[in-house]
């Protein structure tokens, strides 16, 4: 079976050494003489109709000569280095009696920019839209604005770090590198242990969260449900306003720092698994379809609401707030984990392509991202309507401030639960996959081994929605957590580490990227006392 699995043919010139050690016994094996071995008549082009060509007749019949060479028990006979043909020139062995041509590389697979561009903003959209509005009420109107755009920046910059990386190590290839090898390759199993880690705090965050709101949005479709049903209307007995559109207070005499809020999706494994890649391809569908929905939605419900601003610069009023708030870490801990691509950023850039374009294309990404989070941002907090209530009356989850009557919200819901039901088993499945993977070496143990993982996962989000849905404060300190390791800290350091070995760190370089690994341990920090 060994022999079943080996290359076809291998470029790698193989020394006396190496046969010697294999024994002459095994040159007598008619098996090692077949990838040698292909009848003109088997190979074909990409058309099935095609007939070989005169060249690849005369290259297969060389090879063919030296195979039957290797039938003596001396294995330096077999084909030097020079007869073995090119890339562009090597036919695959099929078993069932076929060649076919490889090609060097498969632009048919590959994505133009448009395409690149829109799955980075499909994958950092996620339900983190949600929460924005909540995060610009945190920190004041006018700083909301400022940390976002800035908060904005500084992950693009850390994440084109990471899409470089691979680049900048000088020997070997890194072609199909992802940024946790070259944490392994800089800081060894301290980086390689690291990622994992990181990386599952920001899984399991996210399913806790995703757990949680599939009970709110299951709850309130079915509360919808049956008060149509029943012709139940609850709009009296709540704290809101009274017009067409009518928006609700749902704790209005309560702190509103924390309860819901919603964190971006970040998915990436190794290899070229079917499963996880039809999932992927599921969760961009109905994720686009989400946010498309979410955006009309804003946009009608800002044009009956209209907007209601006054700019208080410091002073807290019974209806607005002040426009710098001391509690801006929370939007900061949420803007890490919205903005954050940076364990996948490798992967979605090797799809691209024009490989010279990434830099732009990553760019132009971030860019609609951090105005999409603007757009859906400033219009629910500026149409907010203030008075009758209060600007601080804005929850995480924008959706909570409409009734449950609502029929639009109702449908944006649906969406959303639908979605997240559709993508809560792939992150079950990377969270397995990644920890058995590191653990067993295996990643299907055992059945009893799988059970008791997906009961620790299950039974910690059901755990947490009965006793502790503060989703706000889960989603704050695991993007803030994962966003110190894996966008601040690894990538700055890799960065200086690079620059070092090839004589480039210069002062300024070092100090900036030394006030970036500070800052995200103040980002952390700040989520504590604030």
């Amino acid at each position: 079976m060994e022999d079943e699995c080996r290359p076809l043919l291998s470029s790698e010139q193989q020394t006396a050494e190496s046969y010697s050690q294999r024994g002459s016994t095994d040159s007598l094996d008619f098996r090692a003489k077949r990838p040698f071995y292909v009848e003109p008549r088997n190979i074909v082009g990409d058309v099935p109709q095609e007939r070989v060509s005169a060249e690849a007749a005369i290259l297969n019949s060389r090879v063919h000569y030296y195979s039957r060479l290797t039938a003596s028990s001396d294995r330096l006979l077999s084909p030097p280095d020079h007869v073995i043909p090119h890339t562009e020139e090597i036919y695959i062995y099929s078993p069932l009696g076929t060649a076919f041509k490889v090609t060097g590389s498969d632009h048919s697979s590959k994505n133009p920019s448009i395409i690149t561009i829109f799955a980075i903003w499909n994958t950092m959209m996620g339900t983190s839209i949600l929460s924005i509005p909540w995060g610009i009420k945190q920190a004041g109107f006018t700083l909301g604005i400022i940390i976002l755009i800035l908060t904005g920046l500084l992950m693009l910059y850390c994440c084109y770090i990471v899409l470089k990386s691979p680049k900048a190590i000088p020997y070997g290839d890194t072609s199909d590198w992802e940024f946790p090898d070259v944490c392994r390759y800089y800081f060894g199993k301290f980086g390689q242990w690291s990622s994992l880690v990181f990386s599952m705090v920001s899984l399991m965050g996210a399913m806790v969260v995703y757990w949680v709101l599939m009970s709110n949005f299951l709850y309130n479709s079915g509360q919808f449900i049956y008060n149509y049903a029943h012709n139940v209307n609850m709009s009296d007995s709540e704290f809101g306003t009274n017009g067409s559109d009518r928006v609700i207070c749902p704790f209005p005499n309560t702190n509103h720092e924390g309860n819901y809020t919603v964190g971006t999706l970040f998915l990436t494994t190794s290899g070229n698994d079917t499963s996880a890649s039809t999932f992927e391809h599921w969760f961009t569908f109905l994720g686009t379809i989400s946010v498309v929905y979410l955006l009309s939605l804003v946009t009608i419900k800002a044009f009956r609401l209209g907007f209601h601003l006054q700019f208080h610069w410091f002073d807290y009023t019974e209806f607005y707030l002040p426009e710098f708030r001391t509690l801006f870490p929370h939007f900061t801990g949420v803007l890490t984990l919205a903005f954050f691509i940076h364990n996948c950023i490798i992967t979605l850039m090797k799809s691209n392509k024009h490989q010279e374009n990434n830099v732009r294309d990553l760019s132009v990404a971030y860019l609609l991202v951090g105005l999409t989070y603007l757009y859906v941002g400033v219009l629910i907090f500026a149409a907010f309507p203030s008075p009758p209530l209060s600007k601080d009356c804005i929850e995480p989850n924008f959706l909570d401030n409409f009734p449950t009557s609502d029929v639009m919200v109702f449908v944006a819901r649906g969406f959303l639960l639908f979605q997240m039901i559709t993508v809560y088993p792939l992150l079950g499945y990377l969270v397995r996959v990644q920890v058995m993977g590191q653990i067993f070496g295996n990643h299907y143990p055992s059945f009893f081994h799988v059970l008791a993982l997906n009961i620790l996962i299950v039974g910690t989000g059901v755990l947490m929605a009965k006793f502790y849905p503060n989703i706000g404060s889960i989603i704050r300190f695991s993007g803030a957590t994962c966003g110190l390791a894996l966008v601040f800290v690894f990538p700055s350091l890799v960065h200086m580490i690079s620059l070092k070995r090839q004589g480039l760190l210069r002062w300024p370089s070092a100090l900036f990227h030394s006030f970036l690994i500070l800052l995200g341990m103040a980002n952390l920090l700040g989520q504590f006392f604030m």
